[in-house]
């Protein structure tokens, strides 16, 4: 039986830790290790899920964990899974969990090495838009418009000139066994990906936006709604890569306004009407080419 919210594993593997009140990464975490079950072992680099889930001596996972080198997470991975096997070990699940600027920007290179070599791990990006752990800087994966500490909103600067950088087609095109997007707005989708990814043999990837209440600047009970508006309004979409084919997951009948979501949010709220308009028509261009060349 397909794992929902409904059947869903009441054991928790990821409590007490010390995330910030509405937190979206603590939320995936918690849900994927929930799926995956006692046996997972879990790597973390610097970043939020390590901050908030390692403080000596109170130690927040249920099951194994270990912090990895900021840029070693799939490395790491690689490590745990050779050596559990060599022990003979093989009731196991090597995950590991690095925010966007661990993903997208300095973990990029071991990730890359993990998929050539196809190493049997599940790598989850929890995608917050920023370095959040370190004061709000910009990654590789914050959106074009955001204002963050290294880009700021003024007179002459609009926040941040680049766009976000597309990792799940760059990781596909590596010729990944599985790769994924996903929401904590949709988490029913999200826990289907990653049971279907614990059954595939090889690298497995996926990609969840997960928000981040203090740098997006939205209420910590708006979490999930945010996520969910993000997918509706067309910002973000749900799909699936397997044998070297792209699957859309979830088609809005119509999207909602792309500028009532960014109103929402702080880091947008310097945008002009102009500004808005290019997100907009970014966002026209993206799906043309989804649908184009997803199924």
């Amino acid at each position: 039986m397909s794992v929902n919210a409904k059947n869903l594993n009441e054991t928790e593997f990821f409590y007490g830790h010390k995330a910030c009140a509405g937190c979206g990464g603590s939320l995936a975490v918690r849900i994927a290790l929930k799926v995956l079950g006692e046996n997972a072992v879990a790597v973390l680099p610097a970043g939020c899920m390590s901050a908030v889930g390692f403080n000596f001596p109170q130690l927040c996972f249920g099951n194994n964990a270990i912090i990895s080198t900021f840029a070693g997470t799939a490395s790491m991975l690689t490590g745990v899974e050779a050596g559990l096997r060599a022990q003979g070990i093989t009731d196991f699940h090597a995950v590991g969990f690095a925010g966007d600027g661990g993903t997208a920007d300095i973990g990029l290179q071991a990730l890359s090495g993990a998929i050539d070599r196809n190493d049997d791990i599940l790598y989850i990006c929890y995608d917050n838009e920023a370095y959040m752990n370190t004061g709000i800087q910009k990654s590789s994966l914050t959106p074009f418009g955001a204002r963050t500490t290294t880009t700021p909103a003024g007179k002459n600067i609009r926040g941040n000139l680049r766009p976000k950088k597309n990792l799940f087609e760059i990781v596909a095109a590596h010729g990944i066994p599985y790769a994924a997007t996903a929401s904590v707005g949709y988490l029913n989708d999200f826990m289907r990906k990653v049971e279907k990814a614990k059954s595939i043999k090889g690298t497995k990837y996926i990609h969840i936006l997960a928000p981040c209440p203090t740098g997006w600047g939205v209420k910590t009970d708006e979490t999930v709604d945010i996520a969910k508006e993000v997918v509706d309004c067309g910002l973000w979409y749900l799909a699936e890569y397997e044998n070297g084919e792209f699957t859309l997951n979830h088609q809005p009948k119509e999207f909602s306004s792309v500028e009532s979501y960014l109103r929402k949010q702080s880091r947008f709220k310097h945008l002009t009407a102009e500004d808005i308009e290019i997100i907009t028509q970014s966002r026209d261009a993206k799906w043309e080419f989804i649908h184009k060349n997803f199924n």
